[in-house]
């Protein structure tokens, strides 16, 4: 069976990152983001980040087009259009990156974004101006940078739109869209870039049941459990897989 799909990893590590999938799957249908940054650390001390960034890209672009339909009639299209005009020009920008950088350098970068994002969200900060076009752009060309290099743009898009005067389930559905067109503009700059390979959609093959139970099962807790306390339980995996992903932890989880 690994033959077939391509893989040359020990059954320990697609162990792991099938559970891993899992939760990441979870915290990404509750919430709408948070899936890479639990997902991509992780997975990137097992495989490195050339391939756990666009493995959970092909996961995520295939699995979640079933949020989409709801997310378009709930959401603020034109300040998500704004948004995905900035992401056109970040995205390249961090897929450049990752296709140049060493893979520690990338992966230490990862653990430093992922950590930086979490304190973000944690602090309760939430941008309370107007948003305006301009501001708009910049935070989709910083989450497209994001996402391009590590696949982990949320936090700043999650913290712009939680300011705003949107309804909970407008944010949401603004998330769910705007990630939708950036995984687009992913696949596209990582095609190009050479990083889709069959050994990523082979390993896609893999973890994509879990991580689409994972989805069913956070898409369901998102009307009916309390929202602030599974955003501090997200926030704990979160941190959890920084400290796993570590560079200077490789061997733990092998």
């Amino acid at each position: 069976m690994q033959e077939f799909l391509l893989l040359d990893l020990p059954a320990g590590t697609i162990l792991v990152l099938v559970v891993v999938a899992f939760v990441a799957g979870c915290a990404r249908g509750f919430s709408g983001f948070g899936g890479a940054l639990i997902f991509v650390p992780v997975a990137s001390s097992l495989v490195g980040a050339k391939l756990a960034v666009p493995l959970l890209l092909i996961v995520d672009l295939v699995l979640t087009p079933g949020l989409i339909p709801n997310a378009w009639r709930n959401a603020d299209r034109a300040n998500v259009g704004v948004m995905a005009l900035g992401a056109a020009v970040g995205v390249p920008t961090g897929t450049y990156l990752l296709t140049q950088l060493d893979g520690v350098v990338i992966r230490w970068a990862i653990v430093a974004i992922v950590v930086a994002l979490l304190a973000l969200l944690m602090s309760g900060w939430r941008y309370h101006g107007r948003p305006h076009a301009t501001m708009t752009a910049a935070v989709g060309m910083t989450s497209g940078l994001f996402s391009g290099a590590a696949q982990v743009g949320g936090p700043p898009v999650v913290a712009y739109w939680l300011g705003g005067a949107f309804l909970p389930q407008t944010v949401r559905a603004n998330i769910v869209l705007y990630f939708a067109i950036s995984s687009v503009l992913s696949i596209v700059s990582y095609l190009i870039a050479g990083l889709l390979t069959l050994e990523t959609v082979g390993l896609s093959l893999t973890i994509g049941p879990t991580f689409a139970l994972g989805l069913y099962i956070g898409s369901c807790l998102f009307s009916r459990a309390n929202e602030a306390t599974f955003r501090r339980i997200c926030y704990g995996l979160i941190a959890t897989a920084a400290i796993v992903g570590l560079p200077a932890l490789d061997g733990v989880l092998r």
